[in-house]
């Protein structure tokens, strides 16, 4: 072996246990957040709220579990847990369905949510990879009001999770934030759960998308309502009412 190689592996054999220490901790190989009820990162991102850096990564709220921060933790995306500042509120009633976007799918260990210290809903992940649009039929146990929701995705294989918070209307009309609907593009107040590109639905299956209601003619998955026009699988069933 020439001199040359001899000094280039001993290097090697010196640097390589000072990178395992400087590398940082693992993160999960995740991302993901609430996109209806819009949740705060979500109207940052569509510019309903002006909120700095939050703006450009909606789905980088992560931070160790067991949190009960808007942020995450994460000083960067401390305007998440600004009450004071002007959140679209959406009205629903008792209950209502939450959908994550996953926008890199991670073995998942459960999905929370939070009024306070109180859990008011947890659903299993199984272990298992996520489609990329899951939603959750959440009931408020009581609650009623204007209330802070916090959804939590704990992925499997880490320390970490991801944090979204909503800001809710139990029971009541307006937004209380500026918005002149109370939603965020998607129903606020829909009796039906809102559609999810990830479920089968079946003919005479009732969805909401868009504020309106819609009736499945017969098997379908993957379609979205109001794209497959006037003899396409779903039948506009008008706008939806309060529930």
């Amino acid at each position: 072996m020439n001199t040359k190689r001899r000094v280039a592996l001993a290097l090697g054999a010196l640097v390589a246990p000072l990178l395992a220490v400087s590398l940082p901790a693992s993160t999960a190989n995740a991302h993901g957040w609430v996109t209806s009820p819009g949740s705060r990162q979500d109207q940052c991102a569509a510019g309903v709220v002006d909120c700095g850096q939050i703006k450009y990564e909606p789905q980088s709220v992560e931070g160790p579990k067991g949190l009960r921060s808007c942020s995450g933790g994460n000083a960067q995306f401390a305007e998440l847990d600004d009450d004071s500042k002007g959140w679209r509120v959406t009205p629903v009633g008792t209950t209502h369905t939450f959908t994550w976007h996953h926008t890199a799918r991670h073995a998942t260990d459960t999905w929370q949510y939070f009024v306070g210290d109180r859990k008011i809903a947890e659903f299993d992940g199984r272990g298992a990879q996520p489609p990329a649009d899951v939603s959750h039929q959440v009931n408020f146990g009581g609650l009623t009001g204007r209330q802070k929701v916090l959804a939590v995705w704990n992925v499997a294989d880490t320390g970490n999770a991801f944090y979204s918070c909503i800001d809710v209307n139990i029971g009541g009309g307006g937004d209380g934030g500026g918005g002149d609907d109370g939603g965020d593009g998607e129903p606020g107040a829909c009796a039906a759960p809102l559609w999810n590109a990830g479920s089968v639905y079946h003919g005479g299956d009732t969805v909401s998308h868009d504020g309106h209601t819609w009736r499945a003619k017969w098997w379908v998955t993957g379609e979205k309502p109001g794209t497959t026009g006037e003899w396409g699988v779903w039948e506009d069933l008008g706008a939806c009412t309060a529930a």
